[in-house]
This record gives structure tokens, sequence and C-alpha cells, in this order.
């Protein structure tokens, strides 16, 4: 019952706030946003930003570490893990539905969609997430990597790679 109460309150206003880098009101509202994340993630370290209309679903498995931030207009996993020190660029979209496609003979429409009980998506330590990025399912992105602006990410993300493109491709490694 208390977790319904802080997620009505962060969907039904805090996530209409101002975005944190807003001259008025921007960091009271990232202030409150985080204070209510506190109490719906299952952990919630000293995080940095949560900027304006993200989405996490219920958020009840949702880590976060310390000195990270989350962009806003970012729909994101229940189930996310984000290590320290990430930087999440606006409009990140993480996968965790699929539609069934096993039947030709029947349209994809009418053959019902899968939502992943568990999307297995993982941030490591010291990411940079560029604006407009999409992470697939299953997606695990190493430490130290950046995935520049509108990479679609499709497999895993080694430490300290730079990547982009759709499919997104290594394009150097910072070590």
């Amino acid at each position: 019952m208390i977790h319904k109460f802080w997620l009505m309150l962060f969907y039904g206003i805090a996530n209409h706030l101002p975005d944190s880098y807003t001259m008025f009101l921007g960091r009271l509202s990232n202030k409150l946003r985080i204070i209510i994340c506190k109490h719906i993630f299952k952990e919630c370290g000293k995080v940095t930003t949560i900027n304006r209309n993200i989405y996490f679903g219920n958020g009840k498995n949702v880590e976060i570490g310390d000195y990270s931030g989350i962009g806003s207009n970012c729909v994101l996993p229940n189930d996310i893990k984000i290590g320290k020190y990430v930087m999440m660029g606006p409009e990140l979209y993480c996968l965790s539905y699929s539609h069934i496609i096993d039947n030709p003979d029947i349209p994809m429409c009418q053959q019902g969609g899968v939502r992943c009980s568990y999307s297995g998506i993982c941030i490591g330590d010291d990411v940079w997430i560029g604006g407009k990025v999409i992470i697939t399912k299953g997606r695990h992105i190493g430490n130290h990597s950046i995935l520049g602006a509108g990479a679609v990410v499709t497999k895993d993300v080694p430490d300290y790679a730079v990547v982009g493109g759709n499919p997104a491709k290594i394009l150097k490694m910072r070590k």
C-alpha cells in the first residue's frame, strides 16, 4: 500500500515537475524525485539526477548506484541495474517486451506479446549514454563505456568500448 502511495506521488506529480537543469524549481524538483525514488527503488544510492517524464514500471527491482543520473523522457524496465557514475542522456529506451512471431499464418499483431520476466539489462560503472539510445533486452553495458547518441545496442558492450550506430558497433576502445 505504501509503495503504491509513492508511485502515485511520483507519476502523478513529481514526474511532471521541471527538469533538474531548469533555472526555477529545477533543483527542488530533482531533489523531490530522488526522495520519492528512494522509497520506490530496490536500491538507490546517492543519485545526482532524476529528470522528468521517465517511466520505470513499478520500480520495485530498479537498482541505481551512487552519483548516477536518469535523463528526461527515459523508459526503463522494472528490473534494470545501473552502476555508479552513470550519465544518461534524454530518451534512453530499454526494451523488455517482444512480440510473438512463431506462426507466419497469423498476423504478428494477433499473436500477442511477451513481457520478459527479467529484462537482464545491466549498466556498469562510469558509463556515458548519449541521447535517444535504444538498448535491447538482456544487454550488459561494460564499465567505462560510451554509447553514442542514437545507438541501437543489440549486443553486449565490453568495458572501455565506445559504440555507435544501428546496430551499434565498437568505434574504438578507450583503453
